[in-house]
């Protein structure tokens, strides 16, 4: 019996060359069982069985492709990475436990001791700190410099710089690198280029056709998007994957099933969230730039922002992530945040539901004084990840914050 198209174990890669990242957030990479199963099926296993003792050596060896153990095997997750690198435009995949997993699996894989980093002070506070204090401990050494200055970038390459990394637009200034002038810093200095694509998703951002060679997610963000669990993944071409395929598959910071289950599903709306996304947050960016007590927004889709028309070239969207700071200083920062009544007072982002923070004290508060300055992380500084709720009940919520300045 010749079986269906819809019906076939998977859809072959061949039949979504093309397609646009929309469907390949739905269709690409899923496993089908013999069941034949519409949904993607989870295999909550930690081992395979094999069909002789022959087979299990010819699988732990490499001579014969085929699961072996969910550490670094497991259908569910390898449905997630291939369809991850589909939509980012990768050749290859490896997920992690989490997405400074996937930061440490990285550095792990492809730098050794004696080797320079160039790192941007825009970056998630436990990536400065996995970088200055853990990293350092192995003989990594890493210098940091401004996201947008050249300048500063090209004065920190030494013959040992192996390693350019980014987060573009930046954590929690939104702040956007020239990432096409960055690749080619890195290029001619036979470094790699890392971009951490957590804010803006291959929805709206696709670094690797801006000279990438790896790109980053904290798949708990925006992947996911509804804030239901932990994830990472690396994406890159196979060479360094294997690479750090092979420091996941001894050191074992490894993706569970029933997580990359979550991410799949995650991955099917991305795109439609991403937009709703968007479009609350430029509209809650331009409301705030016009209330008394703010004094100064951060979000890459105002027009007065400094690289505005560089985001409008790189991004299809402007992102669902902005900053903002109060006259009052810290004092003021806080007593707007616990003004509000339905927005979720925690540090993560990239949520349907809208999120709020103080950086200076949360996602940046493990950095030192010195530091947070450096970055520009103030003690007035708000952020804001927005969800897809009413803006009108944003507004409300956040006009109670406003009410709760000084003056």
């Amino acid at each position: 019996m010749t079986l269906r198209r819809e019906e076939h174990v998977s859809i072959p890669e061949s039949d979504l060359e093309g397609v646009s990242v929309d469907t390949l957030a739905v269709r690409a990479g899923q496993i089908r069982t013999e069941q034949l199963e519409h949904g993607d099926a989870i295999f909550p296993t930690s081992s395979f069985v094999y069909g002789s003792a022959a087979q299990a050596a010819a699988r732990f060896g490499g001579d014969e492709p085929g699961n072996i153990y969910s550490r670094f095997t497991n259908p569910t997750v390898q449905a997630f990475e291939r369809r991850i690198a589909a939509m980012e435009g990768g050749e290859r995949a490896v997920a992690t436990a989490s997405g400074m997993a996937a930061i440490l699996a990285t550095c792990m894989a492809l730098l050794k001791a004696g080797d320079h980093v160039v790192c941007s002070r825009g970056v998630f506070g436990t990536t400065n700190v996995l970088f200055q204090k853990y990293l350092a401990k192995f003989g990594l050494e890493t210098t940091f410099v401004s996201l947008t200055d050249m300048a500063e970038w090209q004065s920190a390459m030494r013959p040992e710089t192996r390693l350019l990394f980014i987060e573009t637009p930046s954590n929690p200034l939104c702040e956007v690198a020239d990432m096409s002038a960055l690749a080619d810093l890195a290029h001619s200095n036979d470094a790699l280029f890392v971009v951490d694509n957590c804010f803006c998703t291959p929805v709206l951002q696709r670094p690797f056709e801006f000279g990438a060679d790896i790109v980053i997610h904290s798949a708990t963000k925006y992947l996911d998007g509804q804030g239901r669990c932990l994830g990472g993944v690396v994406v890159g071409s196979d060479k360094p994957m294997e690479e750090v395929y092979g420091f996941l598959r001894s050191a074992g910071p490894s993706l569970s099933p029933f997580n990359a289950w979550v991410f799949l599903k995650g991955l099917e709306t991305l795109p439609i969230r991403m937009r709703a996304h968007c479009e609350n947050a430029l509209e809650l960016a331009r409301w705030l730039v016009q209330q008394a007590g703010v004094t100064r927004v951060f979000y890459a889709g105002l027009g007065d922002h400094p690289q505005h028309a560089l985001a409008a070239r790189q991004q299809s969207g402007f992102g669902g992530v902005l900053s903002f700071t109060v006259a009052g200083g810290k004092d003021a920062a806080w007593a707007f945040i616990d003004a509000t009544r339905m927005i979720s007072i925690t540090a993560n982002l990239g949520d349907v539901k809208t999120t709020i923070t103080h950086p200076g004290s949360t996602t940046h508060g493990r950095l030192s004084p010195e530091d947070k300055q450096r970055a520009g992380i103030t003690d007035d500084l708000i952020r804001i990840s927005v969800g897809i709720e009413s803006l009108d009940d944003l507004k409300t919520d956040l006009k109670r914050g406003l009410a709760a300045l000084p003056g």
